[in-house]
């Protein structure tokens, strides 16, 4: 199995790569969790890290929590409602603590679907830069669940109370080109290939 988020460094500047572009890198996992905490308390520590770029392999930059999971009732989706809430504070909460916390400045390479809690970690970013082929949606509403890793708050920051609610309550795509008019994000960009 490959490591879920790869780390590559040139120079001063480390790239995080989510790295499950068979399941659109999601992020709830308990090894994904653990890799985001680890590496920022890295480079918070390593001087000679300027800059933090973070994207996704494959078609995704991340599809949010995964689905699959979800449906099983496995990790923190799992047991009574109070487990599955000590389940999203033990777990997919701890990433936006951890980035937070972490001073190194962080640029979100968003190259495609930024989707529920993978739109919520493009926010954590210090800035956004979009390919054209990205789209942002907070699809918690369409799931029947809330931005239980502090979306609702990061999106409103972002964008006003106003399309922060419209994103939320509808669960619609936004695309980059919205993104940029809506200061979501602060560049589109072609494509890499």
């Amino acid at each position: 199995m490959s490591e879920v988020l790869t780390v590559e460094r040139e120079g001063h500047v480390e790239t995080w790569t989510l790295n499950m572009p068979e399941k659109r890198n999601p992020i709830s996992g308990a090894d994904v969790v653990e890799a985001f905490v680890a590496n920022t308390g890295r480079v918070e520590l390593d001087l000679d890290v300027r800059c933090v770029i973070l994207t996704g392999s494959g078609s995704a930059f991340s599809a949010g929590g995964d689905v699959q999971a979800m449906a099983d009732g496995e990790g923190m989706f799992g047991g009574s409602p109070f487990e599955q809430r000590n389940g999203y504070r033990q777990g997919i909460q701890r990433i936006p603590l951890a980035m937070q916390a972490c001073e190194v400045p962080m640029i979100a390479a968003v190259n495609g679907a930024a989707v529920g809690a993978g739109c919520d970690l493009a926010l954590m970013c210090d800035l956004r830069i979009a390919s054209e082929k990205a789209f942002f949606a907070e699809s918690f509403a369409q799931l029947g669940l809330i931005p239980g890793d502090g979306g609702a708050w990061l999106l409103s920051r972002a964008i006003g109370p106003a399309r922060a609610a419209e994103m939320a309550l509808t669960g619609d795509r936004v695309d980059a080109a919205t993104a940029l008019e809506w200061g979501l994000v602060s560049r589109v960009t072609a494509p890499r290939t």
